[in-house]
């Protein structure tokens, strides 16, 4: 199966910049929301956090 799913991706010109554009994206997102969730202020994060509960 990967065979074949290899050959196929390896004969479309341009395909290795995806997997790249994949990687950039996932690390850019968790690292923006490793930023937020740092500099998030405490009240927020209690009012927030005491929703369900309410």
């Amino acid at each position: 199966m990967f065979k074949f799913l290899k050959g196929h991706l390896e004969s479309i010109s341009g395909i290795e910049i995806y997997p790249m554009l994949s990687l950039i994206i996932f690390f850019t997102f968790f690292v923006v929301l490793f930023w937020w969730v740092f500099t998030a202020k405490k009240d927020y994060i209690k009012t927030v956090s005491n929703i369900p509960l309410d």
